[in-house]
Parts: structure tokens; sequence; C-alpha cells
């Protein structure tokens, strides 16, 4: 049989996720609570949304995809995230009453940064972050929808920290080192991603995350994953393995564009649900109680 190679970062991600078995603990367990706090705020859930970029208005509906998982995020009481958009895109964002962080590109110009940075604040957003992760394309610096993008150091992040006071998240940590020096600049959160399998042969976001949340410890830096999260059980996966919160993706579009609003509640929902069975199931009654005592490494029979 002929060796096939794979540098698909999604499929490497997608088989190690399926490879972390669970283990059943009944006896005394209780039916689980998802609520967690976050950012000083608590949310019934630390399923999260994507820092999607440029939606369109599905089936012809009058609000774009943005807007409308904003909302549903509102009504279910979770974090949002938004990407990269204009400024007058956000302030529709902002009107939905979500709790949303901005994560904006490292654009070369460093001063639209700063703008975007400071109308977020203005707008009242729940923080701000970065996407460094799209930092690089195939010829250098990437170009993301016409837009150059320019590099950031850690006094650059550190500046952004120190300037807008807002709690500020890293999009694209995929290392112990990266990890250690958001937490050096002040950085609030990070998101242990490599979206979507931009670098060829990425090393899956959970398999790296025990070792950033031992590198972590003794911070007040919280890890949010993503990356192939679709149901409760990767979800409940993440936070045996040391995240504070996951980011449902691509997962959610089918919801989205047929169902809008309702769609993305309804799918939150489904995770969400799914998440609390796994956690009653496994001896678990809140989020901070999760351990990866459970968790058992295959290769799948």
């Amino acid at each position: 049989m002929e060796y096939k190679r794979i540098s698909d970062a999604n499929i490497i991600t997608e088989k190690y996720m399926d490879s972390i078995l669970i283990e059943e603990r009944l006896i005394d367990s209780v039916v689980a609570d998802t609520a967690i706090e976050f950012f000083g705020k608590k949310y019934d859930s630390p399923v999260m949304t994507p820092a999607f970029s440029h939606l369109a208005n599905y089936n012809g509906r009058e609000l774009n995809g943005l807007e409308e998982y904003s909302l549903a995020a509102k009504e279910l009481n979770i974090l949002n995230f938004v990407g990269m958009m204009e400024n007058e895109g956000f302030k529709k964002i902002a009107d939905t009453g979500a709790d949303t962080v901005r994560i904006i590109k490292p654009y070369a110009d460093n001063g639209k940064v700063r703008d975007q940075m400071q109308f977020a604040k203005e707008v009242g957003a729940a923080g701000i972050g970065m996407d460094i992760d799209h930092i690089f394309g195939g010829e250098g610096y990437d170009v993301v929808v016409g837009e150059k993008m320019g590099p950031q150091t850690a006094d650059m992040l550190a500046s952004y920290v120190e300037d807008y006071g807002l709690p500020f998240t890293v999009k694209g940590v995929l290392s112990v080192s990266d990890a250690v020096k958001c937490a050096k600049i002040g950085a609030k959160a990070i998101i242990v991603s490599h979206h979507h399998g931009r670098l060829p042969y990425a090393v899956p976001p959970m398999m790296v995350l025990p070792k950033i949340k031992e590198a972590l410890k003794g911070t007040d830096v919280k890890i949010i994953v993503d990356c192939g999260i679709a149901t409760g059980a990767d979800v409940f996966k993440a936070l045996a393995l040391g995240a504070d919160a996951a980011a449902v993706g691509r997962s959610m579009m089918p919801s989205l564009e047929e169902g809008g609003v309702r769609g993305v509640c309804d799918f939150v929902t489904r995770v969400n649900n799914d998440l609390r069975f796994i956690m009653s199931s496994t001896g678990f009654n809140s989020i901070s109680s999760i351990d990866d005592s459970v968790l058992y490494n295959g290769p799948l029979p």
C-alpha cells in the first residue's frame, strides 16, 4: 500500500482530536453547570463564536452573517468575536449589544491598527486583539482583501495593551514561545489556532495545549482553542487539556447560512448540551473542575 503524505493541518488536527478518548464516571455525578467567568463577566457557556470576517447576507436576509451570529451570541450570553472589517461594520456589531472582542489584522499601516482599536474602545467593545497568524503569506507579508500586512513585535503588542486599556487577545498562538511572550506583554487571552491550516503540517492545537497551559501557570492569561471544534466532545477535550474556552468556526456556518440568528442559537445550544452531558457523565460538575484524568490517547482500533 502506497503511503500518502498529508500536509493539511486540518486533517492532521481532526485525526488527533478523534484519537483522544473519554472515560466514563457516573456514580456520585450530578448534572453539570457550564457557566464560566471570562474577562470579569459571567457567561452561560465556554463555547464562543469565531473571529470571522466579510460574511455575506445569506438567503437574501437583511443582516449579514457577522451581525446575525453576534445577535445569537447576545441571546446565548456567550462571548463574541469578530475579525477584519472597517469601523462602520464594527459599529453595527457593537449595536447588537453582544459582548464582542474585535480581532484586528496586523496591517502594515500601523495607523489603521490603532484607529480600529481606538474605535472599538469608543463604541464599547469587550476587548480587542490581533490576528498574528495573518502576518505572513506565500510571497512574504500577507495581503488580505487588498490590504498588506506587516510584522508585529512584542513591544508593539505591549503598546496596544497599554494604550487602549481593554482586555487584549492574541489570536494564532501555536507555541509555548509565543504564549509566554503574550503573557509578558500583558495579554489577557490567547487563541491557540493554526487558522484553518495556514501552516502546512501545523501541530494540532490540542497537542500543544498542555505545554502552553503549563507554561502559563501562575498568570491570568485565558486560553481559547479553535480549529475543528464542532461538538461538545471537542469542547470537553479542549477544556480537559487546559483551555478555558473553545470557539466554533466553520462547523457553525451551515446553521448560520440556513437559519441565521436562530440557526446559530440552535447549533451552539446543541454543542453546549453535548458538553453538559459529557461533563455529567465524567463526574465534573463545573467547567473549572474539568481535568485530563478522564482522557486516553488512541490510536483508534
